[in-house]
């Protein structure tokens, strides 16, 4: 559900294997830092597609990507991570966006590519926006869950974030999480830890599905549709020609999950008690021989 150019192909190694000892050149930032230090997009961001329809303003400190007709655009982190945390403050497109698709996910490259996907799926004039998550692990999905927002998404700045170390995944929406995928790939489920991702993001057009099942048409006399990104911020294990920079002792967030916080917990539950409207652990008419296998191993 994404244009091409955000994904092509290739395997990358174990985390493990290859450990820097020596130096490494990455370009670091650290999400508990001051905000403002990640205001120059221009430092960690390339505009990927769109002939034009990216654009950075304001000092690089805001960036615009638009839909018409003849094409969408999107964006890429000059970065890649193997485990990380990445977050941005997203505006989405206002008014009628039905059949509109604004993305922001992570992704590694070739069939059996890893992806974590944040879909904001356009609506017509008044209806909610549906927020799509996703997770795919060696070229399978097929893990969608899906929530309406508490707040109005086009009318301000949000902010939207992945985090992701090999014990889970978690979804953030202005920090209160609203979905957590566990590894369970010691009971046989696969999970995104082997190859190296990139963070991407786009604005495009998907008609033939994205509102209601694609019965809502996208209605071109209100393009250019216009969504707006600020802020954004990256901390992780950043990949670098083969190499984390990451050690088995390095960055206490890599190591940790939120188990035992059941403040956290509790923001989960009540986001999925009162927001959640798809779980594809409770689709019975999908998986009429049983769900699939995490959804009975404890996990959100």
């Amino acid at each position: 559900m994404k244009p091409e150019s955000s994904s092509s192909s290739t395997f990358l190694s174990s985390p493990l294997k290859n450990i820097v000892t020596g130096f490494l050149f990455v370009y670091v930032l650290l999400c508990s830092l001051p905000v403002s230090l990640a205001n120059n997009l221009k430092n960690f961001i390339d505009i990927s597609w769109g002939d034009g329809r990216g654009q950075m303003f304001n000092n690089n400190e805001l960036l615009l990507l638009s839909l018409d007709r003849s094409s969408g655009s999107g964006f890429q982190s000059k970065n890649e991570y193997l485990f990380g945390k990445v977050q941005m403050q997203i505006k989405l497109v206002s008014g009628n966006s039905a059949g509109t698709v604004t993305t922001f996910f992570l992704s590694s490259k070739g069939d059996y590519h890893d992806e974590i996907d944040f879909e904001f799926l356009g609506n017509t004039s008044g209806n909610p926006y549906t927020l799509h998550t996703n997770v795919f692990s060696e070229g399978i999905g097929n893990r969608e869950m899906q929530f309406y927002l508490w707040f109005d998404p086009t009318a301000d700045f949000h902010n939207y974030t992945i985090f992701w170390n090999h014990q889970h995944i978690v979804f953030y929406v202005d920090e209160i999480p609203i979905r957590e995928f566990k590894n369970f790939q010691d009971k046989g489920v696969p999970f995104p830890q082997y190859q190296a991702m990139r963070l991407y993001s786009s604005l495009w057009d998907a008609d033939n599905w994205a509102t209601r099942g694609g019965l809502e048409k996208t209605d071109w006399s209100q393009a250019p549709f216009k969504a707006y990104y600020q802020n954004f911020c990256e901390d992780g294990c950043f990949w670098y020609n083969g190499y984390s920079s990451c050690t088995p002792n390095s960055n206490s967030w890599l190591w940790g999950n939120f188990d035992n916080d059941y403040a956290k917990k509790g923001q989960m539950k009540w986001a999925q008690d009162n927001y959640m409207i798809y779980n594809y652990c409770q689709d019975s008419k999908r998986f009429p021989q049983g769900f699939p296998l995490e959804c009975y191993l404890n996990t959100s």
